[in-house]
C-alpha cells in the first residue's frame, strides 16, 4: 500500500446489504483513499448472539463488489481493533453514529469519526419486514413437522 494514502477502517456485519450501508461505505471511503471493511465472521456473530441471513463468504462477496470497498478482512473478536489499526496503518477509524464514543480509545492511534445513520432504513427493519411477510405454516405443514 502507498504510504501517503489515507487508509480508512470500518467494521460491521453488513447482512441484507441496503442503501444505508451503501451510504455509510461511500462516506467512509470519501474520508480517505483506501477503505478497509472488517466484516464480522459467522463465528463472531454467534458470540454476539446474532445470526446473519447471509454467510460470511456471501457478505464478503457483496462488499467486494462495491467500488467504495478496497479490502475486506475478517472481524473475529471485539479486541482486534487496535491490532487492525496498527497492522493496516489506518489513518481514520469510522463507525455509524449509533456507536458514538465507543471507539474513542483508538484516538491515540488514528482519527476516530462517527458517521450519521441513514434515516428510515436498517437491517433490523428489513429483517422484521421479511419475517412478517413469510406465510404462516398451514395446518398440514404443522402436522408434518417434527414434534407435532
Amino acid at each position: 500500500m502507498d504510504p501517503v494514502m489515507k487508509r480508512v477502517l470500518t467494521y460491521g456485519t453488513f447482512d441484507t446489504l441496503h442503501y444505508g450501508h451503501i451510504r455509510l461505505l461511500q462516506r467512509a471511503r470519501a474520508l480517505g483513499d483506501y477503505l478497509i471493511v472488517a466484516l464480522s465472521t459467522d463465528e463472531f456473530n454467534a458470540i454476539k448472539g446474532k445470526k446473519a441471513y447471509h454467510s460470511w463468504e456471501e457478505r464478503k462477496a457483496h462488499l467486494e463488489a462495491l467500488r467504495y470497498v478496497d479490502l475486506v478482512i475478517p472481524e473475529n473478536t471485539w479486541e482486534q481493533k487496535r491490532q487492525d489499526v496498527t497492522l493496516y496503518h489506518v489513518d481514520i477509524f469510522t463507525m455509524g453514529s449509533d456507536w458514538e464514543g465507543k471507539f474513542d480509545f483508538l484516538s491515540d492511534l488514528c482519527t476516530v469519526t462517527y458517521l450519521s445513520r441513514t434515516e428510515g432504513i436498517s437491517s433490523t427493519m428489513i429483517r422484521n419486514t421479511m419475517d412478517a411477510s413469510e406465510p404462516a405454516a398451514t395446518p398440514s405443514e404443522t402436522a408434518l413437522s417434527p414434534g407435532a
